[in-house]
């Protein structure tokens, strides 16, 4: 980027860019990054690919958005330090079935028609929904990021040699593109890409990120009071918890439910 050579060249950049900036207590998404890779990596990578992800200024944003990501001096291109990354083998489809061999599921059934029916069937309901829906927006509307997906098959064994492609600036209305064969490198003369578009939610759209802002989080406090009177129902997931969770993460949090459920 600065035809610099080795991390340690990359280093010595970004720690005179933090020394300029001067942040020492960031307040918001903006300053959380300048202070973790410096202005340049900022502006470059994150800033942009950013607003467009959630349709807001990153100053207007929580840092915590940002400090999931690790910052590395290495040739390292993995997202995370864990030893274990990526779909597991199979794919999430098999592990899914697994779980729910022998368990009765009904697709297409909305909850909210037959609500009190649901409830009353067990002496506790997990609900991984929207928890403001929930409570039938009592108190407003939380905020939700949306997407939309636009999948094809191409006549091409391979269109970008990588699982995921991130495009970072603000005029290419799309994130990412997936192309999923490279999640397991499956052999075939063609392949499936899939562009995703974020949208500003609204009612009826699928809700896929909470908006973890200052705003939202005193709104989710009043929900979660409520939620706490409740003592069949139990919220769980990015939507009844109204917080960002990676995969890894959510079956922490399921296993820990089950564990201070079944104690």
């Amino acid at each position: 980027m600065w035809g610099v050579n080795t991390p340690g060249e990359a280093y010595e950049i970004i720690e005179k860019q933090k020394k300029e900036e001067g942040i020492s207590n960031p307040q918001n998404l903006e300053e959380q990054a300048i202070s973790l890779v410096g202005r340049d990596i900022y502006e470059k990578l994150v800033k942009e690919y950013t607003e467009k992800q959630w349709g807001r200024k990153c100053r207007d944003l929580p840092p915590f958005i940002i400090q999931r990501l690790p910052v590395r001096f290495t040739y390292d291109n993995n997202y995370f330090n864990d030893l274990y990354q990526g779909i597991p083998m199979g794919g999430y489809t098999q592990i899914i079935e697994k779980l729910l061999n022998g368990i009765e599921v009904k697709l297409n059934t909305d909850f909210f028609k037959d609500k009190d029916k649901w409830l009353n069937s067990a002496s506790k309901v997990l609900f991984t929904g929207m928890i403001d829906e929930y409570y039938d927006y009592c108190y407003g509307e939380l905020e939700y990021r949306s997407l939309e997906f636009e999948s094809g098959v191409l006549d091409t064994d391979n269109f970008q040699d990588n699982a995921v492609v991130n495009y970072t600036d603000e005029n290419t209305p799309f994130t990412r593109i997936i192309e999923h064969k490279h999640f397991e490198s499956t052999n075939s003369d063609k392949t499936i890409i899939t562009r995703e578009y974020p949208k500003t939610w609204h009612k009826g759209d699928e809700a896929y990120y909470p908006v973890n802002d200052d705003k939202n989080n005193i709104l989710y406090e009043k929900y979660k009071k409520l939620a706490k009177k409740d003592k069949n129902i139990i919220f769980g997931g990015r939507l009844g918890l109204y917080k960002y969770f990676n995969m890894d993460q959510v079956v922490e949090e399921a296993l820990n439910l089950v564990k201070s459920e079944l104690s």
